[in-house]
């Protein structure tokens, strides 16, 4: 293995998915600033939108996974296009 070209700052990261609030444990290089406790434990979170427990892809399940009001603005845009033809 060649030397000097490896991360040296390892450490445990939590990842946390915004839209179910799973949360999993793992190695990385991340920065981050924030921190979160884990089963009494603190450790830098890195917050994510989507991950394999929520993707449908992985669930089986197609959900609306709406994480930033894409769906409420589109709503609002378009909702007196869309009040006429409502039946």
């Amino acid at each position: 293995m060649k030397q000097g070209i490896h991360p040296e700052n390892y450490r445990l990261v939590a990842f946390k998915d915004m839209s179910n609030d799973t949360v999993f444990i793992t190695k990385s290089t991340a920065r981050t600033k924030e921190t979160i406790e884990f089963e009494g434990i603190e450790y830098p979170v890195i917050k994510l939108e989507i991950s394999n427990t929520s993707h449908p892809f992985y669930t089986g399940k197609m959900t609306l996974v709406d994480t930033a009001g894409r769906v409420d603005k589109f709503m609002n845009r378009y909702k007196k296009h869309m009040d006429g033809h409502k039946k």
